[in-house]
């Protein structure tokens, strides 16, 4: 999943969209599936493929009350959880992930598609799927009221919200609700949720308590919602709060943060049980794939601390990092301007395949501080797939299936391909959506906090704007830039897909 949420609304033919459009050429990014995936697709779903233990009487799970907790426009749908209290003291957590195993032939066109695409990408815009919508939005998500394969985690915590015991089955399952973010978080503080729902609440608090024990770190990173301004939003202020004028050529936009709700982070942790129960099924079945990510290097975390001096973020050299994060309020502009620039410290995470029983060290991701993998998000990721099945073979006490033994060696690389494309797309998205938002402004002076200098050419570095939130390039200066020190900037050039934000010293 992205590190920037970026979203945007708009026209097709606005220069935004026109830019974006741009992107996905230029980045060669996948178009639509061939006609032998979409053949081989609706066969899939009109007959799933039986996967080894076969479709038993006693694999039906239906009666089993779970729900689904996503975006609102959300339809490829990974997860349902349901939560109840145990009779002895603690939690019973059962969490269906999609069975897309039971849909993908190994070495067929889907299979083959899925692995040339790695992961869905995402653009402020829209998606781009890594299954056809037939699949992934439809046979084999856990929609409401619908039966599905899944392959369902039962995990029991002790009343501190400790694993006690997990184990995984292939099973049928059956939603019953469909769930957005904010409907859940109303529903939970006014007292009115049901049991199930209720517990998501006192789960995820737990959880998070046992993540602060551990060192481990989710950030809670807002998602930037790009809006089209019409002609009538400009004003002789300068256009719309936070946006650009829309003066010259009539299109103009504006950018509104949405902090996340605390639902999403308890929501969150539920996942991150799933995944660090999954690797120690993993670890101690001696063959598996984490999710590895090593501690940030001193280099990476000096510069968050310039970012944070910058932003007037208060971080005592005594006070650790996760302590740090965990006070800051994404509501604040400058707070979530800091959380955007700590997703710098997450880079570096990759794929460790091990075989045999030979563990590799260090077999931990550094946020999450334990081991960790992927597990829990197979309609968007490809090696969840494979995941997947390396634990219900563990918990079976077999070896994997071939195909998935086979495909173990190259899914890091394969994985890690499909991570820099991700990134790029990211990347490439924020400068146009940073590019559209001051198109109009090119010429106007801002204040900004200048959070990076090049270490060769220390005229050249980083500038963070006070309003609108930005971070571009500064150049241009004859003197050393100020780091970590307030500077007036002037815009010098701002076009998207042409020209990146760029400023120079007023």
């Amino acid at each position: 999943m992205p590190r920037c949420h970026l979203h945007t609304t708009g026209a097709a033919d606005a220069p935004l969209r026109t830019a974006l459009g741009a992107l996905r050429t230029a980045l060669d990014v996948p178009g639509a599936f061939s006609a032998a995936v979409h053949a081989e697709t609706e066969r899939a779903v009109r007959a799933p493929r039986p996967p080894e233990d076969g479709w038993l009487a006693d694999r039906d799970a239906t009666t089993i009350e779970l729900f689904t907790i996503d975006p609102p426009a959300a339809a490829d749908l990974d997860q349902a959880m349901g939560l109840a209290r145990r009779a002895g003291g603690g939690f019973r957590v059962h969490y269906a992930i999609a069975d897309v195993a039971a849909f993908v032939t190994p070495g067929g066109a889907l299979d083959a598609e899925a692995r040339r695409r790695v992961q869905t990408l995402y653009f402020p815009d829209g998606r781009v799927p890594l299954y056809p919508a037939v699949l992934s939005e439809d046979a084999a998500s856990l929609l409401p009221d619908r039966t599905r394969p899944a392959l369902l985690w039962q995990i029991d915590l002790d009343a501190e919200g400790r694993t006690v015991s997990a184990e995984v089955h292939r099973m049928l399952v059956r939603s019953r609700a469909r769930l957005d973010y904010a409907g859940a978080q109303r529903e939970i503080d006014a007292g009115t949720a049901p049991e199930s729902l209720a517990l998501l609440k006192e789960i995820g608090l737990l959880r998070e308590r046992l993540e602060r024990e551990r060192g481990g770190i989710s950030l809670s990173v807002p998602e930037q919602e790009i809006v089209e301004c019409p002609p009538e939003a400009d004003t002789t202020s300068g256009g719309p709060p936070g946006g650009a004028s829309g003066g010259r050529s009539g299109v103009s936009y504006a950018v509104a943060y949405r902090a996340p709700l605390p639902v999403e982070g308890w929501n969150a942790q539920i996942s991150l049980l799933t995944g660090m129960a999954a690797a120690q099924l993993m670890l101690t079945a001696g063959t598996g794939i984490l999710r590895t990510m090593p501690s940030a290097p001193d280099g990476a975390v000096g510069r968050l601390r310039r970012s944070a001096k910058a932003l007037g973020i208060d971080w005592p050299h005594h006070v650790a990092y996760a302590e740090t994060v965990r006070s800051l309020d994404p509501h604040n502009a400058r707070h979530a301007a800091f959380l955007q620039e700590c997703t710098a410290l997450l880079r570096g995470a990759g794929y460790t395949v091990f075989t045999g029983g030979r563990i590799p060290r260090p077999a931990v991701h550094a946020a999450v501080a334990a081991p960790y993998t992927h597990c829990t998000a197979p309609l968007r990721r490809l090696v969840d797939r494979y995941a997947g099945e390396i634990c219900l073979s563990a918990v079976a006490g077999q070896e994997p299936p071939e195909w998935v033994l086979a495909a173990l060696d190259r899914l890091p690389k394969e994985m890690a391909e499909g991570a820099e494309r991700a990134n790029g797309v990211e990347r490439e998205c924020v400068d146009i959506v940073e590019a559209a938002l001051l198109r109009e402004r090119v010429g106007e002076l801002f204040d900004g906090y200048v959070i990076d200098v090049r270490e060769r050419d220390p005229s050249v570095g980083t500038v963070h704007l006070e309003d609108p939130a930005v971070v571009a390039r500064i150049e241009g200066g004859t003197t050393p830039l100020p780091l970590g020190e307030w500077l007036r900037v002037r815009l010098t050039q701002a076009d998207p897909g042409l020209a990146k934000a760029l400023f120079a010293p007023a």
